[in-house]
């Protein structure tokens, strides 16, 4: 009954601030969800403009020093054809083959014929049609975007690009490729690929919250650097990678980038060029960058209940409402990847990482700090999220469990690593004092480093050593992904725990294999000495000695081999 008590309060609690928030929303100028940790960090003051936040934010967006263009590795790796795209802030330029000065309409009528998807998805999208959108009664689903359409007039208006009380009468092809509001531009000089700052001049809202992940990310004991892991500082990520750099393989490299993409543009969401909300709030929109085997957070989310729930009745649901409507108006019955990253006391964010604890990857001292006010916080966050669909008590059994389950993982994970570094420390690796070559710079040796997944050589890495790499980059990271993402089978049997032990026992296998024959070596050695001062140097008889020596030497390991093969 008390627990009851405690949920309908919350419910009671949760509805009013969703009838303030939306009061608010059409109300607020659009830094009114923008966290107070970012108006700090810029210099700015809660009362700023549009205009003023938005260059603020930019400026620090295409600064190099704070994570933009090709970071501090960039003397190693040069971008490829593809890459332009990938980052069109440092690397787009307009093709040379068309020289046009084209008009708003010329653009559309051109593409009509040369690229027609394009066309046919922009003129399907919101961008299309405002007016579509301006007619919509209010019993329509959709009709929030309305508000939306007023904000992003009210921006523009603030920089200058709209007049007051100016409505927008379209979004073209030349607003985002040439410029807001231009008439026409030259395709050959002019022509750009929108980055995330093109579409943060008319989404500033909506921008300030991504880039807040920046300044709402600050580790207190410093696990990962401030802002990372996140969407906002994805890209730095990839490009500071000493592996990623080192490749010369810049085909297979720059499909991490293709990942990596949310920080140098929005349509790693938002496809291109529809930009469809609907699309943006199903799982299958995070499917194509959280799947496999170091971030399957996918697989995890749909072989779950709550993944099975929405495969088996999510085409019931009403995808046009927002996610703060969801629940009520959208007849959603199971959270997706959108509804639990994007809520956030309440509220619905573009910066996914206010909850965040153990984010990518466990590790010992997160594990060793879960009880530090900045976790106990950020869990309580997460309770506040699942109590939309669970009890208080539920969610709490549940988080504590999964974060018990982690750490049973990590441990395992952890004594695996002891072996294998005092194995490279003893220098007992195979080849390791005769054929290890050092990894490509800037990278540098380690014994199981992420770089043994994507370089080989000689023998770096050893057949132990990428056994280790999976464990920890994979196997350990399933096993707290499924945990996380509530897929039993993912951490128990099918993969996770199942496959941590797998390798722990190869691993202590190899290091049993590896200690016995460096003990028969020395071993022999030893003997080899003694024999050695009992004869004569340059005999016969020193060297049928020598001989007789090497074969029982082969016969002593072929012995081992055969005693402990399976």
């Amino acid at each position: 009954m008390l627990e009851f008590g405690a949920v309908l309060r919350r419910r009671i609690r949760v509805g009013l601030f969703a009838l303030v928030g939306a009061t608010l929303a059409a109300l607020a100028p659009a830094a009114a969800e923008t966290p107070d940790e970012t108006f700090k960090a810029l210099g700015l003051s809660k009362s700023a403009t549009p205009k003023e936040l938005y260059e603020a934010l930019t400026k620090r967006y295409h600064d190099e020093a704070q994570g933009a263009g090709k970071g501090s590795l960039s003397k190693y790796w040069e971008p490829i054809p593809i890459s332009k795209y990938l980052n069109p802030q440092s690397f787009y330029k307009p093709p040379q083959t068309v020289d046009v000065d084209a008009s708003r309409a010329q653009c559309v009528e051109c593409h009509q014929q040369t690229t027609p998807g394009w066309t046919h998805s922009w003129q399907k999208s919101v961008h299309g049609n405002l007016d579509d959108i301006r007619k919509l009664p209010d019993s329509d689903s959709r009709a929030y975007k309305k508000a939306m359409i007023k904000e992003v007039e009210t921006n523009l208006q603030s920089m200058g690009k709209l007049k007051s009380g100016e409505a927008l009468k379209e979004v073209g092809c030349i607003d985002c490729h040439i410029g807001v509001g231009a008439d026409h531009g030259s395709h050959k000089a002019e022509l750009k690929m929108p980055d995330a700052a093109a579409c943060g001049q008319c989404h500033v809202q909506q921008f300030a919250e991504r880039e807040s992940e920046r300044d709402t990310f600050t580790w207190p004991q410093d696990q990962w650097k401030p802002g990372h892991p996140s969407h906002a500082l994805s890209y730095k990520a990839n490009v500071e990678n000493a592996i990623w750099a080192a490749m010369e393989q810049r085909e297979v490299a720059e499909g991490c980038t293709f990942c990596h993409t949310p920080q140098t543009t929005c349509n790693s969401c938002h496809t291109r060029h529809e930009f469809s909300a609907v699309e943006a709030r199903k799982p299958q929109a995070c499917a194509q960058c959280h799947n496999g085997v170091d971030h399957n957070e996918f697989e995890g989310y749909m072989l779950s209940k709550h993944g099975t729930v929405y495969q088996a009745r999510g085409d019931k649901w009403d995808w046009n409402a927002r996610l703060a409507d969801a629940l009520d108006k959208g007849n959603m019955n199971a959270p997706t990847c959108q509804f639990c990253h994007m809520e956030y006391e309440g509220k619905f964010t573009h910066n996914m990482v206010r909850k965040a604890r153990w984010a990518f990857m466990p590790m010992p001292k997160i594990a060793e700090n879960l009880n530090h006010p900045w976790f106990t916080q950020r869990k309580e966050s997460w309770v506040s999220t699942c109590s939309n669909c669970h009890s208080d008590s539920f969610a709490r059994a549940y988080l504590d469990m999964m974060d018990k389950g982690v750490i049973s993982g990590l441990d395992i994970t952890e004594k695996s690593r002891s072996v294998l570094v005092k194995l490279y420390n003893d220098k007992l690796l195979p080849g390791q004092t005769t054929n290890r070559p050092a990894p490509p710079a800037p990278e540098k040796d380690e014994a199981g480093g992420f770089f043994q997944l994507f370089w080989q050589k000689g023998n770096n890495p050893s057949a132990v050593e990428y056994e280790f790499a999976e464990m920890w980059e994979h196997h350990q990271i399933k096993h707290y992904k499924a945990l996380a993402h509530m897929n039993p089978g993912g951490y128990t049997y099918s993969e996770g725990w199942s496959q941590l032990i797998k390798s722990a026992a190869r691993i202590n296998d190899e290091d049993t294999k590896l200690r016995e024959a460096a003990a028969i070596r020395a071993e022999l050695k030893r003997i080899s000495g003694e024999k050695r001062g009992d004869l004569e140097l340059d005999t016969p008889a020193r060297r049928a000695w020598a001989a007789g020596l090497g074969a029982l030497a082969v016969l002593v390991g072929a012995g081992l081999l055969l005693r402990r093969k399976p």
